[in-house]
């Protein structure tokens, strides 16, 4: 199965262009104003026009009101959600769309994470976005401490459709793929210049490591 690719915090049409170009299955949308990625609703059409058919616009919220969900969804009607905050499965179904949720994942040696209970609670996410827990709000750039789990687990994998975040870069994004074997990655600030600038060049590189890490779990399974 191939491994999706969701470049988020993208702020430029041009960087949108240069990320559908490469590859990418999803655009993420940052609507999180204390975020350094955030494009407010007016821009949301602007940039939801750069993006085809058949590439997904994802809107990513942190604890937001109602009211500011039914702006970006009216902006982009045809959007995926995803929840970054402290949302509760209902406030995440609510608006019956598919969603991803992240997982702010702590260091294990200071606050234990139950990732199993965790999925099952938000057992109707489309996928279950596995971060590092920062101050922030994600986009720190850090991974989580991935040996921490058993990723062999059929209830982990079989069950929930994991994507791989939080510090992924072109040169550690195949590790973790050999280790996690996600259903996707999600990447912003390992393929950009500046904060919410992406580079074309690093866009590139982590799309095609992405797919050499797919044929390395391939030649894996092959007898």
């Amino acid at each position: 199965m191939q491994i999706r690719i969701k470049i988020c915090g993208l702020t430029r049409t041009q960087d949108i262009e240069d990320a559908v170009q490469a590859g990418a299955d999803a655009i993420g949308l940052v609507q999180y104003a204390p975020s350094a990625r955030f494009v407010s609703t007016d821009r949301l059409p602007e940039l939801a026009s750069a993006i085809p058919a058949f590439v997904t616009p994802v809107l990513l919220y942190v604890n937001a009101a109602p009211a500011e969900i039914e702006a970006g969804l009216r902006a982009v009607p045809h959007a995926m959600l995803q929840f970054h905050g402290d949302e509760t499965p209902e406030e995440c179904e609510r608006w019956g769309r598919p969603y991803l949720r992240a997982a702010r994942i702590p260091d294990p040696s200071v606050e234990a994470f139950d990732l199993l209970q965790y999925c099952q609670r938000f057992h109707r996410a489309l996928g279950i976005l596995l971060d590092a827990k920062i101050d922030a709000y994600g986009g720190g750039g850090h991974t989580f401490n991935w040996a921490a789990f058993d990723w062999s687990q059929p209830q982990l994998n079989a069950s929930t459709r994991l994507v791989l975040s939080g510090g992924l870069t072109s040169a550690n994004v195949i590790d973790g793929i050999a280790l996690v074997r996600p259903w996707a990655v999600d990447v912003s600030s390992g393929v950009e210049s500046a904060k919410g600038i992406k580079d074309r060049n690093k866009l590139q590189a982590f799309i095609e490591a992405v797919r050499n890490g797919e044929e390395i779990l391939k030649n894996a399974k092959t007898p």
